[in-house]
């Protein structure tokens, strides 16, 4: 991550510099803190030549009744929301979609299509002669040493 210099940062608050590299300080500005720090030093350091409110109450009611009348120009009044939720089918709700799909659940459980399915699957998964076929590793092992030392005492007997 690149980090930006103090320097860099004094010139963002004195307004210094491109739109371009204004853009990138103030997307670096989100993800780290350690330039976040020399911002704020930047800012701390340099407060008395950042402009000053004259009336800062007016300014703060003059923004907030500027946001509330562009959120009501971008809402829809409250009355036209519960018309619009009220007038859909019952077939668009959501409870509805939850019913039908806990009764086709229900519905499959009690008529054992799940267990039938499940059966299925295990008889797909390995078939009865794939099982009878496979022995485990340790069983190989056994085997073939009991076949070893059988074959020992033959050569045993063989011999006296």
């Amino acid at each position: 991550m690149k980090h930006f210099k103090y320097d860099e940062w004094l010139s963002y608050v004195k307004d210094d510099i491109s739109d371009k590299a204004r853009e990138e300080l103030e997307s670096h500005l989100y993800t780290c803190d350690q330039c976040l720090e020399h911002y704020l030093q930047a800012i701390s350091e340099h407060e008395s030549s950042l402009p000053v409110l004259s009336n800062e109450p007016d300014f703060t009611d003059l923004v907030m009744a500027k946001v509330s009348k562009q959120k009501a120009a971008v809402e829809k009044p409250a009355s036209l929301k519960k018309t619009a939720a009220s007038k859909k089918p019952f077939y668009q709700q959501a409870a509805f979609h939850y019913l039908i799909a806990a009764a086709a659940t229900l519905l499959l459980t009690f008529s054992g299509v799940f267990h039938s399915l499940a059966t299925y699957a295990s008889a797909v998964e390995a078939p009865k002669h794939m099982k009878e076929k496979r022995l485990s590793v340790t069983d190989g092992v056994i085997d073939k040493t009991f076949a070893w030392m059988d074959s020992l005492e033959k050569k045993e007997a063989n011999k006296k």
